[in-house]
């Protein structure tokens, strides 16, 4: 019988809930995850956890001449801004990002693709997750890695020009120095933007992100307790300065547009910052791009889903005044990590060029290219770096909006709104 207009019902007319019924969200701890790529799994932050590969196994730290492929070198790290940030009314944090992870990523195994880790599509992980939690906040850092350009790739060519450039001569360039990614004839010229990522690429990197970020959306609808979560959708910042201070410009009077300028490739190396000074403005614009690409996509989604809870975080410039090179003493006072290439698969980086030569500096960059986990920390926010992320986090999770801009202050104080 059911109950009259407005009356209680009679324990008779209250269905019971079935033994397997998932938990009601008030039963559920309020919680944060991170999807995506290195700039929100910890990449540079050290103190890595384990990952659970898609078998279901953990896996630690297997060392690190292991197979690149390995899930561990997902780099979750325990220092990650999704794990430092103050979010009020959060008592979980989970991170699922992985270093290198590309938007197919997000619905296919990692390992279905060339260079994949070994571990469950984000999706998938997402789901799981959701059965034991309420998932409010989630960090998405998804782009700078895509099936038409890499920041690993595009990281690696621009250095390896200016340290190919600073140790051979004109008459040396048969030396194959530095085939650090994909083993093509080195390129000694400093990176344009054409060698970055064109257009056409960001565009097509922006359509599959997008993509993704739609399956996100549909995966939240689907297992979410309470259906009220919010999505921040970060961007990148860019490890070097647009010019470097003063001290890294020349070394035994010489510049960078000199030939076979070792002592300024020694410098640079040791400070952090081993590229040319014509790649920093084709730097900057293609981390201008990787943003217009994250702020295209949101908006696309805010379009196709009004009401959807989607913010886009810019942190372009929270690293403004804390770059490397950017001060004397570099990188100390860095907020993103120094490139660093180790002699061997050691796990003790090279910090000085300054007594190697130039075959010396091909086997510590073949370390590089045949076994890419000890490097691949390289340029990436450190934990000092992510507490900064962490604050720019807070701000998006306690006020929300459409676009948030979160900037280092001369002072370093952050602000964001």
């Amino acid at each position: 019988m059911a109950a009259g207009l407005g009356g209680p019902a009679s324990a008779d007319d209250a269905a019971p809930a079935p033994p397997d019924a998932a938990p009601a969200a008030a039963e559920l701890p309020p919680t944060a995850v991170a999807l995506g790529d290195s700039f929100v799994s910890g990449e540079g932050a050290g103190a890595y956890q384990p990952v659970v590969d898609q078998s279901g196994a953990t896996r630690d730290f297997p060392g690190w001449s292991a197979d690149n492929a390995d899930p561990y070198f997902c780099h979750r790290s325990a220092n990650a801004s999704i794990q430092v940030a103050d979010l009020p009314g959060i008592t979980q944090r989970v991170n699922l990002a992985c270093s290198g992870a590309q938007p197919a990523d997000f619905a296919s195994p990692s390992s279905a693709r060339e260079g994949g880790r070994g571990v469950a599509a984000q999706l998938d992980q997402l789901r799981t997750v959701a059965q034991t939690h309420d998932v409010d906040v989630v960090l998405v850092g998804l782009g700078s890695n895509n099936s038409h350009f890499t920041f690993g790739t595009v990281a690696a060519e621009c250095a390896g020009r200016f340290v190919g450039d600073g140790y051979t001569g004109w008459w040396e360039v048969w030396i194959d120095l530095l085939n650090w990614i994909n083993g093509t004839e080195l390129n000694e010229d400093p990176c344009t933007d054409a060698d970055l990522a064109n257009p056409d690429q960001f565009a097509a990197a922006q359509a599959d992100t997008t993509a993704a970020l739609r399956q996100l959306l549909d995966v939240l609808d689907e297992v979410d307790a309470d259906g009220v979560h919010r999505v921040v959708l970060q961007d990148y910042t860019n490890p070097l300065p647009e010019a470097y201070a003063e001290d890294y410009l020349t070394e035994d009077g010489r510049d960078d547009e000199r030939d076979k300028y070792r002592a300024l490739v020694d410098e640079r190396y040791a400070a952090g910052c081993p590229a040319d000074v014509a790649s920093l403005a084709p730097a900057h614009r293609f981390s201008q791009g990787l943003g217009t690409m994250v702020a295209g996509a949101a908006a696309t989604l805010r379009a196709e889903r009004p009401g959807v809870d989607v913010t886009y975080l810019n942190v372009q410039h929270a690293f403004d005044g804390a770059r490397l090179c950017e001060n004397p003493g570099s990188p100390a006072g860095a907020l993103p990590t120094p490139l660093r290439v180790m002699d061997g698969p050691s796990g003790t980086f090279v910090e000085s060029f300054g007594p190697f030569d130039k075959l010396d500096i091909k086997r510590v960059t073949d370390t590089c290219s045949d076994y890419y986990q000890t490097c691949q920390e390289s340029w990436h926010p450190s934990a000092a770096g992510h507490q900064v992320l962490g604050q720019c986090l807070s701000v998006a999770w306690t006020t929300g909006g459409a676009t948030l801009t979160c900037r280092r202050n001369p002072d370093g104080s952050i602000t964001a709104g």
